[in-house]
């Protein structure tokens, strides 16, 4: 292997590594984060128990994905808004008012795929 190439390896694996950080910060410090894995396992148990579909899977799979990975840039614009305005600013609260808005859009579209996969199993 070239020493560019451990290099590249190198890279890859820090940015991994940055990746977990970021991760278990979220479970550590970001309490909606944590309710929302909460949710996200508590959904995949319940399409293990109701043998959802492969289809279904990937349905719900995308929006578990899609909230948490929503949750995750919400915090990452609030920190860092926070950050360079420390002071109330309007146009800075708007903002932050409007990613939070991506979370909740994006929370309540997964609940509707939620209600599509699994309504109709419990009638």
């Amino acid at each position: 292997m070239s020493n560019k190439d451990q290099k590249t390896y190198s890279k890859r694996f820090l940015g991994i590594q940055y990746a977990l950080k970021g991760v278990f910060l979220l479970f550590k410090t970001e309490r909606n984060f944590q309710i929302q894995f909460t949710i996200a396992i508590i959904m995949t148990g319940a399409g293990f128990c109701f043998k959802i579909s492969t289809t279904e899977w990937l349905f719900q799979i995308i929006a578990i994905s899609m909230v948490l990975s929503c949750e995750a840039m919400n915090t990452a614009f609030e920190k860092l808004a926070d950050f360079i305005m420390p002071d109330h600013h309007d146009k800075i609260g708007q903002a932050k008012d409007i990613a939070a808005a991506a979370v909740f859009l994006t929370a309540i579209f997964a609940g509707v795929i939620g209600l599509i996969i699994y309504l109709p199993k419990l009638l």
